[in-house]
């Protein structure tokens, strides 16, 4: 086995990501409080709810539904797109509808929705982001120092050669891609947020038709990522997603945010 070196602008978009997926939910949660006095503890619902949600209860539907399948469903892109993005937008649109159902019942504004939804993204970013990043900083650390050669030698060859080849992916990956990953954790919480609103707003003003379009926007935009991720360049498809996102963004502040104090449709 020939051991690459992890180059230092890869490490460096690393360090970018972790500090981002730390930093970014931080700051909006400080920013949002500053600007419109939210309720905090809304930030902490919306982090226990998709930890709660997506984490947790979705992670045991996969487990159930992809041993029961086979592979069915993991070796048909169109299958396991359709299905991942329904039960992401299952678990997490219920998680937040009840959110704001019941745990943000004598707190619900637009304001407390949108420190919910810095929580909900935040969290995922942390999570999902961070912690890879963290765990990524660490073993390049050890392969460029050849301290995870050495660690090596105590596992079976067959370990050492999967092993290998799952390490293999941080030197023979190229650096620009660790810069994507901000891009694509930014997009993710500018939709958690845009998502929250509109489940508040379905919520605040009875209008079930908002409901529905946050648990087709969810389902959409984890489709197209699954389905595109197979067939155009990473850079196109976060470039992509960011302009998404954008038109969702606007397009529900322009549709729920503003008039959310409205009466009831």
């Amino acid at each position: 086995m020939i051991w690459g070196t992890v180059s230092s602008a890869s490490m460096v978009g690393m360090v970018i990501s972790l500090l981002l997926s730390v930093g970014l939910p931080i700051f909006l949660g400080i920013f949002i409080y500053k600007k419109t006095k939210a309720w905090v503890p809304a930030f902490f619902i919306g982090c226990g709810i998709f930890v709660g949600f997506a984490m947790i209860l979705e992670q045991i539907c996969h487990a159930i539904v992809l041993t029961v399948t086979g592979s069915v469903i993991r070796d048909n892109i169109w299958l396991y797109a359709i299905y991942g993005g329904l039960a992401a937008a299952l678990f997490e649109e219920c998680g937040r509808w009840i959110a704001m159902k019941f745990c943000l019942k004598k707190h619900l504004t637009r304001e407390n929705a949108l420190m919910y939804g810095a929580g909900h993204g935040g969290i995922e970013a942390f999570l999902i982001l961070g912690m890879s990043s963290m765990s990524n900083l660490l073993t390049a650390a050890m392969i460029n120092g050849g301290l995870m050669e050495k660690t090596m030698t105590a596992l079976e060859p067959a370990q050492q050669e999967v092993t290998y080849h799952q390490l293999s992916v941080l030197w023979t990956t190229p650096a620009y891609q660790f810069y994507l990953a901000p891009v694509e954790r930014i997009s993710a919480i500018a939709l958690q947020i845009a998502l929250s609103i509109l489940v508040y707003s379905a919520v605040k003003t009875g209008r079930k038709l908002h409901l529905a379009a946050a648990f087709g926007l969810h389902f959409a935009v984890d489709f197209l990522t699954v389905v595109c991720a197979s067939t155009i360049p990473t850079w196109a498809l976060e470039l992509g997603l960011l302009m998404v996102v954008t038109v969702i963004c606007v397009a529900v502040y322009k549709l729920a945010y503003v008039s959310s104090t409205e009466k009831k449709a």
